[in-house]
């Protein structure tokens, strides 16, 4: 345990003197041209790490979750900017592949928060957006169980699914009233509302623009990548690249749950999934399995 205090001290130490540097350097810095943005638990992670071996893409300094326009926007552009690679290492890419390089960072927690998406599109009028979706109803188990483990939760799933709106309640327009507040119950605690995606996707839109959003199936990208990727890197403007393989690197054995509270949790989700599939033009995999 002391060992690891010292180790998660030190690399905080390096992380702070690192944006200190990146604060000075600012405007030699390159702009984020893409956001992950969510959702929780849905393989954001793997995505992250397995996009940033395109050779046109270079990850964010430091660690894939910036957490600015969320939880840290009180520090200012300056210090975003801090967490991207300079410009000149994206000319050394330029020169190496015959074309631009770009950046992007990689935080869920920006497609829930209340006032992240509205300071996306004001800050980054042209940054595109990346979101993955899976199951809800085993996101929803998968986010309990990475909680447990965390620390950030204390009750087993069926009960945190009871207490939930009793949680919630108010915290969204606290958020929204006070942007210092930060809340462990939004943040963490949101099993069935983070669900709802399609209610998330059509906010983002009225913002952004249907245009600069991309939607992946995270169910169907671990099972078959090539085609996803294929689609995402043309999304992003990127020259064609497959990528040698692909791990769902934040996986989290549990027991399985009953099937009859999946059945009750999926018959609670259906009428947002059927939205959803109206949205994107094209049914999600959990649906067309009818298996949650």
């Amino acid at each position: 345990m002391l060992a690891q205090s010292v180790q998660k001290t030190a690399r905080r130490a390096i992380q702070g003197t690192s944006r200190t540097v990146g604060r000075l350097t600012a405007g030699t810095r390159m702009s984020p041209d893409f956001l992950i943005v969510g959702a929780k638990r849905c393989g954001t992670t793997s995505m992250y790490r397995t996009l940033t071996g395109h050779p046109q893409v270079l990850s964010a300094v430091l660690h894939k979750e910036v957490h600015y326009f969320d939880t840290g926007y009180q520090h200012g552009p300056r210090w975003y900017q801090a967490h991207f690679p300079t410009k000149a290492k994206a000319g050394v890419v330029q020169r190496r592949t015959g074309h631009p390089a770009v950046t992007g960072e990689a935080t869920p927690y920006y497609m829930w928060h209340p006032l992240a998406p509205g300071r996306i599109a004001a800050d980054l009028p042209d940054v595109r957006l990346v979101v993955l979706l899976r199951d809800p109803v085993q996101r929803a188990y998968s986010e309990h169980a990475h909680g447990v483990s965390a620390g950030v939760e204390d009750q087993p799933f069926e009960a945190a699914l009871e207490l939930e709106e009793e949680r919630l309640a108010g915290e969204e327009a606290r958020l929204i009233t006070d942007p210092s507040y930060r809340s462990v119950h939004h943040a963490h605690h949101a099993y069935l509302r983070r669900g709802r995606y399609i209610e998330q996707l059509e906010r983002i839109e009225a913002l952004v623009g249907r245009d600069r959003i991309h939607v992946i199936d995270s169910d169907a990208l671990f099972s078959e990548a090539g085609p996803a990727f294929e689609a995402l890197v043309a999304f992003l403007g990127l020259q064609p690249w497959a990528p040698p393989s692909l791990h769902n690197l934040n996986a989290r054995p549990r027991s399985a749950m009953s099937q009859a509270l999946q059945a009750r949790l999926a018959e609670e989700f259906a009428p947002y999934d059927e939205r959803l599939a109206s949205w994107l033009g094209w049914t999600p995999s959990w649906r067309l399995t009818g298996v949650t």
